[in-house]
């Protein structure tokens, strides 16, 4: 007991005590399951909690035009998102940094606001709105228009439109209060420079703002990247049993649907794992797009 006592009280071993917790936490719920995942990859569920060596067949069998609609869906919606949720919350983070809002605090909250919004929960509003029936919201405003009521769960461009309008709905004020804290840290004097040589705004935006809000828009690209690909809630409230032609069929909702509907398990770890080899590629691309990788490193 004097030892632990003295063990708890040292200085130089109180650090790797409060470190337990949290390797034990990360061994038992990250690296076991990453693990266990793996090795399921490469097996085939027989019974109950009954597991046979399969070997490449599950990775094989990932070559079939369901996985590749998944892939090209959500390659499709992550690149869309990649694009709206990094101009259109920059375009907002700028319009509140200036003064044309006096309550700014408001504007900031009213944006924020849906983040905290489950994706479950707005996609059945959404669901509502986008219905297929013509007293639906959506098609009764395009009635008043004159423009015939869609089919907007039944046609793939919309499909792909009702995700990324879900997504960036409820992100957007995210990635408005990054870009915001990003504004925060410009130099005023900077500004004041540009004005002094004739620059307007828009110069100012182009020349100022976007190279020094570089490292928030790596950032931001490197989230959605993230969240592009993992997509599964913006699928399911649009479709959760039904998906004619499999129209709103993202990577992950395929390996929920091979692993969990149909009991695939192995299958489903290696769909898992592929989209994981999908992301980092991704990501490391787009890093090097963006300067941070240099031939010479």
């Amino acid at each position: 007991m004097k030892y632990l006592k003295k063990l708890a009280y040292s200085k130089k071993a109180a650090p790797y005590i409060f470190l337990i917790p949290f390797i034990l936490s990360f061994l038992i719920f990250n690296l076991y399951p990453i693990i266990s995942s793996f090795l399921m990859s490469f097996q085939k569920l027989k019974g109950f909690n009954s597991f046979t060596w399969v070997g490449l067949n599950n990775y094989k069998n990932l070559w079939n035009k369901d996985f590749f609609t998944a892939v090209k869906t959500t390659t499709l919606v992550t690149a869309v998102e990649c694009v709206v949720l990094t101009v259109f919350p920059l375009i907002l983070a700028v319009v509140l940094n200036t003064g044309l809002f006096k309550r700014k605090n408001f504007f900031r909250a009213v944006f924020f606001i849906p983040t905290l919004a489950s994706t479950i929960v707005a996609g059945i509003v959404f669901r509502m709105l986008f219905s297929d029936s013509g007293n639906a919201f959506m098609n009764s405003l395009l009635n008043v228009f004159g423009i015939e009521s869609q089919n907007f769960m039944l046609n793939y461009k919309w499909s792909i439109t009702l995700m990324v309008v879900l997504s960036t709905w409820k992100s957007a004020g995210l990635y408005m209060i990054y870009f915001l804290s990003g504004l925060q840290t410009i130099p005023r004097d900077v500004y004041e420079s540009a004005e002094i040589d004739g620059a307007g705004e828009f110069k100012k935006l182009l020349y100022i703002t976007i190279p020094l809000l570089k490292p928030i828009i790596i950032y931001v690209f490197t989230i959605l990247i993230f969240e592009g690909y993992r997509t599964f809630g913006e699928s399911y409230v649009f479709w959760k049993e039904s998906m004619p032609g499999n129209l709103g069929m993202t990577i992950v909702r395929y390996l929920y649907q091979q692993g969990f509907t149909y009991g695939n398990l192995g299958f489903g770890s290696a769909i898992g794992f592929v989209l994981l080899g999908i992301v980092l590629i991704i990501n490391l691309l787009q890093l090097k797009g963006f300067g941070l990788f240099r031939d010479d490193d």
